[in-house]
């Protein structure tokens, strides 16, 4: 058993000075985050329960980035790879730039946790910036001629440039931090405008460009004229709805407008993407299978309530009470991650075979986001129009949310079970 170990262990560090490159270990690195996310989501929700000899900010810091820096990034940079880049032939160049990345995401998995915002975390952070470009470089310059032509590196293409965009936002926090201070709104505001970009326009756009590489392979042909106006909505719509992101601070009445109009565009976009792809539904059933069509039915009707949430927040009576009552915004942002972005991202790791889904991980991660979500609106409602408020609820919801390391444990020892049993240590799935 030691010998076998060892072994196993030994080949996971050559495989760092491979020149061939698997993309199941990138995966389960990034599942690995994923799990320690959901643990430091479960501590953050027992603060309200325990006596915990921790800094509750410190830790708030260290989830949100590993979530969406350490999972979620992986998970799409890893797919960006496997379908628009594998044929550049240049496996080196992109582990370094892997193994730049983890190096960030760990330093500030360790930082945060101890001293919030400050030196080193922000030394780390920074750095994560630069291993962004440097993964936006990569793929602008080393993308196959023959993806150029397509609508699906067109999506992807434009995904990089808002994950350029969002940069603007960590880029100025600094800055706010050293002249005006955390206090500042402008603090709130360039936090905001990071997690605008990085979710309307980084994570759906490559999430859209891979769904549309699937129909090209399939072979589908799409009207161009309907691909160029739903492109064309879809990113006036997330550049308009930028401005719903400072509606709390109650602006002139102008930017309530354009805010509800970038909603409404978004709105528009997806009703064009529903007109584009409903002839072939059947299609992307048979092709990805009942258990991923399931999720991908869930991502879609989420998206709905989320782009409906988003014009009722141009209200200027709603936009006051989402920034007063904080739970609406934890419950808006949980949605999007979630319950939109992740249940799509699992589906294409699934398809592509970088990942499979045990039917328990699914049950389970869907109990746990409905039940949490639910707890938390619904707190969010009591205190809004004054209902009753049960005094054993944030005992409840720390429970639900133990569900959710239930859930993707499960995932990590399963796929990591499966990887070390096929021995497929050193296989190129890319």
């Amino acid at each position: 058993m030691g010998r076998k170990y060892f072994s196993h262990y030994f080949q996971t560090i050559l495989f760092y000075f491979w020149p061939v490159i698997d993309l199941k270990k990138h995966i389960s690195v990034g599942v690995f985050y994923f799990l320690l996310v959901v643990l430091m989501g479960v501590l953050l929700r027992a603060f309200y329960v325990f006596s915990i000899p921790l800094n509750y900010k410190y830790i708030l810091h260290a989830h949100s980035h590993t979530a969406l820096l350490g999972w979620i990034y992986l998970g799409i940079t890893t797919l960006v790879y496997k379908v628009f880049l594998a044929e550049a032939q240049k496996p080196r160049l992109y582990k370094r730039i892997f193994i730049f990345t983890n190096l960030c995401i760990l330093g500030m998995l360790i930082t945060f946790p101890i001293q919030g915002y400050a030196l080193f975390s922000i030394i780390f952070s920074t750095s994560f910036l630069f291993a962004s470009y440097w993964f936006t470089w990569f793929a602008l310059k080393y993308v196959p001629l023959h993806f150029k032509s397509r609508f699906s590196w067109k999506m992807a293409r434009a995904s990089l440039w808002y994950l350029v965009l969002s940069s603007i936002g960590p880029w100025a926090v600094g800055g706010v931090m050293a002249t005006l201070g955390s206090t500042s709104i402008w603090y709130k505001i360039s936090i905001y405008y990071y997690l605008h970009f990085q979710y309307n326009g980084w994570f759906i756009f490559a999430l859209l460009g891979i769904l549309f590489y699937l129909f090209e392979e399939f072979g589908v042909e799409f009207n161009s004229r309907k691909l160029k106006s739903f492109f064309f909505l879809l990113n006036l719509g997330v550049i308009l709805s930028l401005f719903l992101s400072i509606l709390w601070t109650v602006p002139p009445k102008i930017y309530y407008w354009l805010g509800g109009l970038g909603a409404l565009v978004q709105i528009a976009a997806f009703f064009q993407l529903f007109d584009i792809l409903k002839k072939h539904f059947d299609l992307l059933k048979q092709k990805v299978g009942k258990l991923s069509t399931l999720l991908l039915r869930w991502a879609a009707v989420l998206m709905l309530v989320k782009i409906l949430m988003q014009f009722l927040s141009s209200i200027p009576h709603l936009a006051t009470i989402s920034f007063v009552f904080k739970d609406f915004v934890l419950g808006y942002l949980h949605l999007v991650f979630l319950g939109i972005i992740i249940p799509i991202l699992l589906v294409f790791l699934r398809y592509f075979k970088l990942i499979q889904l045990p039917k328990s991980f699914v049950l389970l991660y869907l109990i746990a986001f409905v039940s949490t979500e639910g707890l938390i609106f619904y707190k969010g409602f009591s205190f809004w129009l004054n209902l009753p408020f049960f005094s054993w609820y944030f005992l409840l919801l720390t429970l639900l949310s133990c569900l959710f390391p239930v859930a993707v444990g499960i995932l990590f020892f399963y796929n990591r079970k499966n990887f070390y049993l096929s021995g497929q240590s050193r296989k190129s799935v890319g």
